[in-house]
């Protein structure tokens, strides 16, 4: 099972993703936030999009809204599929996995 271990929020409505397989890459979040749903709304706002953390390995927010490391895996292999970049690159295209 697919986990998230690190996250860190980008510019914009950006955050890099770090998954357990060693793939990374970076997921712009604007369509859930123009979804205006009662869980989207409050990541409109900058202070609170950047607090989000992981919880049991999902991307979450304080207001209850979370997504699993699998969907968001899949977000970004999709992404990378459209738009292919070279191995261990980190781009806002696509999740890219480190040669070890």
């Amino acid at each position: 099972m697919i986990k998230l271990t690190s996250i860190e929020p980008k510019e914009r409505h950006e955050i890099l993703l770090r998954f357990s397989d060693e793939a990374s890459g970076i997921l712009d979040f604007t369509p859930f936030i123009k979804a205006d749903t009662e869980m989207t709304k409050p990541l409109r706002d900058p202070a609170f999009f950047k607090r989000c953390f992981i919880e049991l390995g999902a991307l979450a927010w304080p207001n209850g809204f979370d997504l699993s490391a699998g969907s968001l895996h899949q977000r970004l292999a999709r992404g990378r599929e459209a738009a292919p970049r070279p191995e261990g690159c980190v781009s806002r295209t696509g999740i890219h996995r480190r040669n070890m």
